[in-house]
This record gives structure tokens, C-alpha cells and sequence, in this order.
């Protein structure tokens, strides 16, 4: 199998996108995701009022085997395609991870900055009135518990356990969140970067929010299932996009990005600790990847961009000298 080549250089960044690879890579990462997604369609459309053990299972594996297509569709471009034919560890960010400093303080930063977002996403959410919480009794919670048969008034240790865990949360889900970034941010994101960063970061973004749709159109994220949910996804797709873009570019290296989108994924939730019992929960307004998110991220995005920050890149740096 052939595919368009990335022109290289002695640093092995590409001068001009290899749109045939592009193409082949969108194409089979889709693709997968939808063939990977159709087992759960099948279950939904069974209208079955309970689910067998195995069914449970398969509905909660899912998801996590669909975040592995990008890295399918990386492998088949990389391996098969040969895009690019040399400098491919480099190329995906994958090594040399140098400065080690550098890339070091950028993955704390990756693991923590999302839980950060995530708090602040929620007291936007709170402070425009999308939001009801109770801190004191963590009502919703509690009522989360009793109806999966857990005792309510544990609601408050788990909930604490729960938020002292949330800064592992990136290590803990790395291998999953690898499976998205090494395609996404180690792939893509490099091979549009002739474009510019912007247009790069935006493409690549607005991708990955439609990739979502094999489980968004079944209610994932929004509680939606149509093309509300699909366009809700591909927003927060490209707010957050750019910020993993960001650690990906600025680094030089895609384990930063790795460890903030498992860092995001095991923050994502925490508006479900701090509820209140009985209140609205508009997903689309109080989820991170919904308005409140995309709020705080353009505040994110905008500093970087004042304090110059998308264009200190290491690897343009590279290609200038």
C-alpha cells in the first residue's frame, strides 16, 4: 500500500501536507469507529428493558476500544503507507524526550491544568445559573448511590476519595488516552502543520469532534441523539483540541497531550459529585466539553495566544536553524 509521502527535512518535519495520508487516516479512523460503535447500536435498537452481564460489559468496553482506532489508523499510515518513511518516533512525538526538563514540566502540567478547567468549567457553570450544587450534603450524589443499591450516606468518602484521585487520573487512563493522541496529536496534528498551527489545530479539532458521533448520536456526553449532540462534541472537540495541540506543539513531545486527555476524561464528571438532588443538569451547559468548557478554554486560549505562546515551538524553532 502507497500513500502520498511527507517531504522531509533533516529534522523530519514535513513541508507541505501529504493530503493522500490525511485522507487515508481520517477515512479508517472513522470508519473503525463506527464498526467498533455498532454493537452498542444493535443494543439500542433491541429496545431490550434490561441488559444481560455480558451486554453491561460490552456497553461499557465499548467506548474504550472506539478511543483506539486513531492509533489503528496511525499504524496502517505509518507502517503500511510509510507516512512518514523515516524519523517516525520523532515525527509522532514520541521520542527523544529532550530536554527532559521541558517535557517533564509540561506533562505535570498536562495532569493537572485539565482538573483545573474541569473545576472552573463547573463554577462557570454555577455562576450563570446552569448549575445547582450542594456542597454540604452532596445530595445528587447521594441519590447516585442509593439507586445503584450503594449505602448514601457514603456519598462523602467517595466523594473525596474520588477528587484525591483525580490528579493520577491522566496515568491512570494513559493507555486509553494514548490510543487517541498518538493519532490525533501524534499524527495528524504534525501532518496539517504545514497549513499553519491554526488551521492544523483547528482541522485536526473539528475531526475529532466528528469521530465522536458513533457514540454521541446514542446520547454520550449530552443526553442528545442527533446532530446537537455531534455539533456540542466537535466544539468542544477544537476547544479542547487546541489546548492538547498546544502541550503537543509547545513540548515537542505527545505524552504532555496524552496525559491532559486522561487527565480530562477522569475529571470530566466531577459536576456529578456536587449536584443537588432533584435539579435541572443541562449536559449541554455544565458538561466540560459543553458551553462552560468552551468558556473557560477560550479564556486559556486567548492568554496563550497574548503571551505568544502557539508560536514557541521547538521543532519550527528546529526547522528555522
Amino acid at each position: 500500500m502507497t500513500a502520498e509521502q511527507i517531504p522531509e527535512n533533516p529534522n523530519q518535519q514535513p513541508t507541505r501536507v501529504p493530503w493522500g495520508a490525511v485522507a487515508l487516516f481520517v477515512g479508517i479512523a472513522l470508519g473503525l469507529a463506527w464498526l467498533v460503535a455498532l454493537p452498542m447500536w444493535g443494543l439500542v435498537a433491541s429496545n431490550s428493558a434490561s441488559l444481560s452481564i455480558g451486554q453491561q460489559l460490552l456497553a461499557q468496553l465499548t467506548p474504550i476500544a472506539v478511543m483506539f482506532t486513531p492509533a489503528v489508523a496511525m499504524l496502517v499510515v505509518v507502517f503500511l503507507a510509510r507516512t512518514p518513511r523515516t524519523g517516525r518516533a520523532r515525527f509522532l512525538g514520541l521520542w527523544p524526550l529532550r530536554p527532559a526538563k521541558r517535557v517533564v514540566w509540561f506533562i505535570v502540567l498536562g495532569a493537572l491544568a485539565p482538573i483545573l478547567l474541569v473545576a472552573a468549567s463547573l463554577a462557570v457553570a454555577t455562576l450563570f445559573g446552569w448549575f445547582t450544587p450542594d456542597l454540604a450534603n452532596l445530595s445528587g450524589f447521594a441519590a447516585v448511590l442509593a439507586s445503584s443499591g450503594a449505602p448514601a450516606e457514603s456519598a462523602k468518602a467517595v466523594a473525596l476519595t474520588q477528587l484525591v484521585m483525580l490528579p493520577l487520573a491522566g496515568l491512570i487512563n494513559i493507555l486509553p488516552a494514548f490510543g487517541e493522541e498518538v493519532g490525533w496529536r501524534g499524527w495528524l496534528l504534525p501532518a496539517l502543520r504545514p497549513l499553519g498551527t491554526w488551521p492544523a489545530l483547528l482541522i485536526s479539532g473539528v475531526i475529532w469532534g466528528i469521530w465522536h458521533a458513533p457514540l454521541t448520536l446514542l446520547g454520550h456526553n449530552f443526553g442528545l441523539f442527533d446532530w446537537r449532540g455531534v455539533a456540542l462534541m466537535t466544539v468542544g472537540s477544537v476547544s479542547w483540541g487546541i489546548l492538547f495541540g498546544w502541550l503537543r506543539l509547545r513540548s515537542g513531545s505527545v505524552w504532555p497531550a496524552v496525559i491532559a486527555h486522561g487527565a480530562l476524561n477522569g475529571a470530566a464528571g466531577i459536576f456529578v459529585l456536587f449536584g443537588m438532588a432533584g435539579a435541572p443538569l443541562p449536559l449541554a451547559l455544565v458538561n466540560p466539553l459543553g458551553v462552560s468548557g468552551w468558556i473557560v478554554a477560550a479564556i486559556v486560549i486567548a492568554v496563550l495566544v497574548l503571551t505568544g505562546q502557539f508560536s514557541r515551538q521547538p521543532e519550527l524553532a528546529a526547522r528555522r536553524r
